[in-house]
């Protein structure tokens, strides 16, 4: 099982590692290779999804808590 993800959210330029074993979080200040090429298609508008079943933007933690869905929302 997975226990790093690499996180884009769109209007944000960078990326972030979130690794769920430890529950920490970071930016990653550079990327290389294909890890690269795949940012560089985000930042352009395509969506890369590898090995994730389930992920959803929403603005606060509040809203994930009260079962909010759809971060669009009010």
């Amino acid at each position: 099982m997975a226990t790093v993800v690499v996180i884009g959210i769109e209007g944000e330029p960078g990326l972030w590692l979130a690794d769920l074993t430890n529950g920490t979080v970071k930016p990653l200040d550079s990327v290389t290779g294909d890890l690269a090429v795949a940012n560089n298609l985000r930042l352009q508008g395509g969506t890369i999804v590898k090995r994730v079943d389930f992920a959803v933007a929403v603005s606060s933690a509040d809203k994930v808590f009260s079962g909010v869905f759809d971060g669009d929302r009010p």
